[in-house]
């Protein structure tokens, strides 16, 4: 076990974790990474990022991660693709078990992220990345003078069918309901936009595409009636889903605090969680910004909060 044992283990690799995996292993505390399912998180199922500071014409989401990868392991940092199936945060040392290895920490950084809710259709897959998107700030200005669907009924679908206004030429608010769960501000805001028109008792049944030129393209949607089952299909260039996000926190329920709907809460300002020596960074405990740059920002600050209380309980 004592060659198992570390003083840093995170848990999660998008911008958080290997932000915090950068600041420990220049701070010589050599954190373990353990990447679980979706190594490199989100980005890796985005094309072109614009926005994240430092690259004047933007990059490519996997090759983003890839670069913050290999910085990290340049200064002694040790990754591996495993996926965490259990932790025990009631005693210290920390137990975090992979499938086929258990591990001992001082301190452990959770940086699970959290997963867009999907419709679960095969063409919502095929397009992502190329017209289908869980992100208006992200991907929004790929849409300029283009017809766009936001689907949802909350005030996220309201705000990205606001937001996409901007650059779209017509968006369409799809929702399966004649009733929004959206607070009636949000829904009279949005009703008041010209550029939006709403599209009631509706689903997307279908994405429609082509590929041109060896790219893939949206050109269309097969929206279902919800109450008399007729399919009709309309011209878009994109589909945007706003139908919420699931944090990644099944795996400390009855250890960590969390909110009604699973992010874990800290205490403001800090990263800290309700356990002494776990912090949390990133979408895991974030259900406002969600943004590649603002869950590195907390992937510093955990791993300054790491180090500190490391410091404080040697």
């Amino acid at each position: 076990m004592a060659e198992n044992h570390h003083k840093v283990i995170i848990v999660g690799s998008g911008p958080a974790g290997l932000t915090a995996a950068l600041y420990t292993s220049r701070a010589n505390l050599n954190p373990v990474i353990l990447e679980g399912m979706q190594p490199g998180g989100q980005l890796t199922i985005t094309t072109e990022v614009e926005n994240f500071p430092g690259f004047e014409h933007g990059i490519q989401g996997p090759e983003l991660m890839d670069t913050m990868r290999k910085q990290v392991l340049r200064f002694g940092a040790k990754s591996y693709f495993k996926n965490v199936t259990e932790v025990d945060f009631s005693k210290r040392p920390f137990t975090v078990k992979t499938e086929d290895d258990t591990y001992t920490a001082d301190s452990v950084i959770i940086a699970t992220g959290a997963s867009a809710r999907w419709l679960g259709i095969p063409s919502e897959k095929h397009y992502q990345g190329y017209g289908v998107s869980a992100c208006a700030t992200c991907d929004g200005f790929f849409f300029r003078g283009l017809r766009v669907i936001v689907i949802g009924g909350g005030d996220t679908a309201m705000e990205e069918a606001n937001y996409l206004s901007r650059f779209a030429s017509e968006v369409l608010l799809v929702h399966r309901r004649s009733e929004f769960r959206a607070s009636k501000i949000m829904t009279e805001r949005t009703e008041k936009n010209p550029k939006v028109k709403f599209v009631t008792n509706s689903t997307v049944k279908e994405i429609l595409g082509k590929e041109e030129n060896g790219r893939k393209m949206v050109t269309g949607a097969l929206l279902e009636n919800t109450k008399d089952g007729s399919v009709t299909e309309v011209p878009i260039d994109g589909v945007f889903l706003a139908i919420g996000h699931k944090p990644n926190t099944d795996l400390f329920k009855g250890q960590l605090d969390m909110d009604e709907t699973g992010y874990l809460k800290v205490k403001p300002g800090t990263t800290y969680t309700n356990i002494e020596g776990v912090f949390a960074a990133g979408d895991v405990a974030d259900h406002v910004y969600r943004q590649a740059i603002t869950a590195a920002g907390t992937g510093c600050m955990a791993a300054l909060d790491a180090q500190r209380w490391l410091e404080e309980h040697e």
